[in-house]
């Protein structure tokens, strides 16, 4: 029950790390307006994200307008899309092999192949938090560095956006729930029931002999007792010498 218990919760941690990522990467808030300047009240704030650049008025309106051009776009870019999609179709193989591996499931119960399905399901969660992790931590990596570059214009200058810490906290949640239920599922092998342990001999094998019982001695057929040679004992017993034929 307790095992049960575990594995749940790793598996709910890295639905919720999925659905996160989900957000993260749909979202155009990873890079937004920084005010640098000496007026930090403007009318407009730009933000940028992987499939769109929205800009908000101080009206109250958004206004959003998706990348015309996939080859146009920077390569970091299209490296950090790849990356996202990447980790989310991982976390959604990992969501089935998990279920399938669970002990909640009556799928492949009371099967050997129970444990192992839950563990390939937390490796891919910690995948799919790895890729998402990955992806977050270049994306901060850059912004930084532009924020920082002092040849680069004012205007040009963005801040990390909410959409980052969302990567980084989904990161963070697909991890924990990969390694739960790692965990659990290496307890559960080695806490195999008796019944599917590999026996081994208490006791040396029995003698050879006990199995094989030995062969019976050789009689020779009763046809065959008259007819050997008779020796030299039996012809002076009956009354008969050698040397008198001699």
């Amino acid at each position: 029950m307790a095992s049960m218990a575990v594995q749940l919760l790793g598996f709910f941690l890295g639905l919720l790390g999925f659905a996160g990522t989900v957000v993260a990467t749909l979202l155009p808030h990873w890079r937004s307006t920084a005010y640098t300047g000496s007026n930090i009240i403007t009318a407009t704030a730009y933000m940028k994200g992987l499939w769109m650049e929205c800009v908000w008025h101080s009206t109250g309106i958004y206004q959003c307008e998706m990348y015309r051009s996939l080859l146009a776009l920077p390569r970091d870019l299209q490296a950090a899309r790849a990356l996202m999609v990447l980790s989310c179709i991982t976390s959604i193989l990992a969501s089935l092999v998990s279920v399938m591996g669970m002990k909640c499931t009556r799928f492949a119960r009371g099967s050997l192949i129970k444990s192992p399905l839950a563990m390939s399901g937390g490796i891919c969660f910690l995948c799919a938090g790895l890729l998402c992790l990955v992806t977050v931590s270049w994306t901060t990596n850059d912004v930084i560095m532009d924020f920082y570059d002092p040849f680069l214009p004012s205007g040009l200058k963005y801040e990390i956006g909410l959409s980052v810490y969302l990567g980084y906290a989904s990161a963070c949640l697909s991890l924990s729930g990969g390694l739960v239920l790692c965990w659990s599922s290496r307890g559960d092998r080695s806490r195999s029931p008796p019944h599917m342990q590999r026996h081994q001999p208490s006791s040396p094998p029995p003698a050879f002999n006990h199995i094989y019982p030995p062969a019976p001695l050789y009689k020779p057929p009763e046809a065959l007792k008259d007819n050997h040679a008779p020796s030299l004992c039996s012809l002076s017993s009956s009354g008969y010498r050698l040397n008198n034929y001699v």
